[in-house]
């Protein structure tokens, strides 16, 4: 049976994803709050109103569901849920809950180009570049208010708001510091690193986020807080997060050096280094293979190890 831990129950859903379950979390506040709110399936909606049922809460009980980033796995069940359930994130979140056209066509223009740039060979681009079977497992759900760094969110007085990009452009964590408490989403997790997922320009900026930087630096950040322990967004609680923090970006900076010892021996496109990081996932998973690609390339570049040349496709080297 699922039970109360000093105001928190975590409640373990099933997902159609690689990554597996994902944890979402019911908070005992001013308001009653579901933190994040699963993917987008019967079996899940199912399984999570007989849990809630092992409280005595319905579904008509939860006041405000509050997102910890907008991907499917922890937003897609938004589209099942009453509009009288308020929603809160940050605004990041909105236009992937709510995709509007215009978003799409960016996306699709986005996508396109980084595949030609990364060197896939043109039999890929069609498939790579359909950008729709992204928002299948979504939903259409809008935001009712708006969370960023340093707020209390409404209805939760003993919770703050710290901003943690890098997996997601719009991810955000909880802390409570009478207890040194965090819900963190997927900014750590504590058996598997979280992929840096690529995104395209942020509203108003021309350049794309680099997305595995932002993530080091997220985790470097969480360090700056008294955090006893974390409640993640996959897998199991955290509580020695210093250790773990460095054990992520010890183990990333080896694996960028891997990229940097091929490439002081040969000119290399994305795609081709991809290829190497992940032969036997990379053609069914291009997206985030590439994703990871370009994040360790984006991390060799600042710390001054390589450079880039050319036009399509982009060619890297060490310097």
């Amino acid at each position: 049976m699922t039970k109360w831990n000093d105001g928190i129950a975590k409640i373990t859903l099933p997902t159609p994803f690689p990554v597996g379950d994902v944890n979402v979390y019911l908070i005992k506040g001013e308001r009653l709050t579901l933190v994040d709110a699963g993917p987008k399936t019967k079996e899940s909606w199912n399984l999570l109103q007989n849990q809630l049922a092992e409280f005595n809460i319905q579904m008509k009980d939860i006041e405000q569901i509050i997102l910890t980033h907008d991907h499917p796995d922890h937003a897609g069940m938004l589209e099942f849920f009453p509009d009288s359930v308020e929603v809160w994130g940050h605004p990041l979140n909105e236009r992937w809950i709510n995709p509007k056209e215009a978003f799409i066509r960016e996306l699709e223009d986005f996508t396109k180009s980084l595949f030609e740039k990364s060197g896939l060979p043109a039999a890929y681009l069609p498939y790579a570049a359909d950008v729709k079977k992204m928002f299948k497992a979504s939903c259409y759900r809008s935001l009712t208010g708006h969370l960023y760094e340093g707020m209390t969110p409404p209805g939760l007085s003993d919770w703050k708001v710290i901003e943690t990009p890098g997996h997601a452009q719009s991810q955000i964590a909880l802390f409570r510091e009478k207890d040194g408490v965090l819900i963190g989403g997927d900014v750590v997790l504590a058996h598997v690193s979280p992929n840096p997922l690529l995104e395209p320009p942020l509203p108003g900026e021309k350049e794309r986020p680099k997305s595995l930087l932002q993530h080091n630096q997220s985790m470097i950040k969480l360090l700056s807080y008294p955090v006893q322990m974390v409640y993640t967004g996959h897998g199991a609680e955290i509580f020695e997060l210093k250790q773990l923090v460095e054990k992520r970006l010890d183990r990333q900076h080896e694996r960028a050096m891997t990229v940097n010892s091929w490439l002081k021996e040969e000119q290399l496109t994305v795609f081709e280094i991809c290829q190497r990081l992940f032969p036997s996932v990379y053609q069914r998973e291009l997206f985030l293979t590439i994703s990871e690609t370009i994040a360790q390339l984006d991390y060799l570049t600042s710390i001054g190890e390589i450079i880039s040349e050319g036009n399509q496709p982009i060619l890297f080297h060490a310097k």
